[in-house]
């Protein structure tokens, strides 16, 4: 969609300006000059490496043809008929049943399925789930969820400073009991830069696209409820850097408990499927 990109331009504008704004206030045109520095740093790495923070995250590699001729014929005729590029494709070593794309437009986009998808869906639900991401890639969700990465982990990442600072005698605990009281005064936040690039809504629209290409609600539908069931047996490790591109994936990774509630930028997996079951009695009874 059109409003994406604006949308993506406003997440990197409000806090590089807010910033600039403080480092003006407090320490005048030093710090002025400073702050531009540092938000043209922050800008350069959200823009260029925000792809590659989820991927890193998640373990994943590029798997070729020759490994997964399943996968790759199956994305390359879905993205055919969507009328668009062939994606690059990853694979997660993660028995976590889930999908997820990266990429600023189309022509740079990847999908990435975890081991754990692969072996949990048929052939069917695999269409359905990858028709999902690849409406994502279509809608440029890709490029906002990438800016949201970039900055929630930037933001995450702060609270290594505890490992910086001078704590008198007590090394040992110090630091992790400092890290932690940063991560609760941080995490809110970076959970906010999640949830305002990642609206709801975006799941909602992409399922209804993903159901359009595939002519079968109910597949997805089907996907998405044996994904949230493995994803309570198999949750991703609650690590920050997973909490910060967790957004990304098709349903949500983690159990929906303490700090993850606040990351989790998914709509309820029930409501997802009543819509589903909603669209194809439509199109059976039009």
């Amino acid at each position: 969609m059109l409003r994406n990109p604006f949308r993506a331009a406003a997440l990197i504008a409000v806090p590089s300006a807010l910033i600039v704004l403080a480092a003006w206030l407090i320490w005048g045109d030093e710090g002025l000059r400073s702050g531009v520095v540092l938000v043209l740093g922050v800008v350069g790495l959200v823009c260029f490496f925000g792809d590659s923070l989820v991927l890193r995250a998640m373990r994943a590699r590029p798997v070729g043809e020759f490994e997964q001729p399943e996968l790759h014929r199956v994305v390359r005729e879905l993205a055919t008929e969507a009328r668009q590029p062939m994606p690059r494709l990853y694979l997660s070593p993660t028995p976590a049943p889930n999908a997820f794309a990266v990429g600023r437009g189309p022509r740079s986009a990847g999908v990435c399925c975890t081991t754990g998808l692969l072996r949990l869906l048929s052939e069917r639900e695999l269409r359905a789930v990858v028709a999902h991401e690849l409406a994502h890639v279509r809608n440029r969700d890709t490029l906002v969820s990438s800016v949201a990465v970039g900055l929630a982990t930037i933001i995450v990442s702060l609270t290594a400073l505890a490992l910086l600072l001078p704590l008198g005698d007590s090394d040992d605990e110090g630091p992790g009991l400092l890290e932690g009281l940063l991560f609760l005064g941080l995490g809110p936040l970076a959970a906010l830069v999640i949830r305002s690039g990642a609206g709801r809504g975006r799941e909602y629209r992409a399922d209804e696209a993903a159901a359009r290409l595939t002519g079968d609600p109910l597949s997805l539908a089907s996907a998405l409820r044996k994904i949230e069931v493995g994803a309570r047996t198999h949750p991703l490790p609650m690590e920050r850097r997973l909490l910060a591109a967790g957004h990304q994936m098709i349903a949500n990774p983690f159990p929906r408990r303490g700090m993850c509630r606040l990351f989790d930028a998914h709509p309820p997996t029930p409501e997802r499927i009543r819509r589903l079951r909603a669209l194809d009695e439509r199109w059976r009874i039009g």
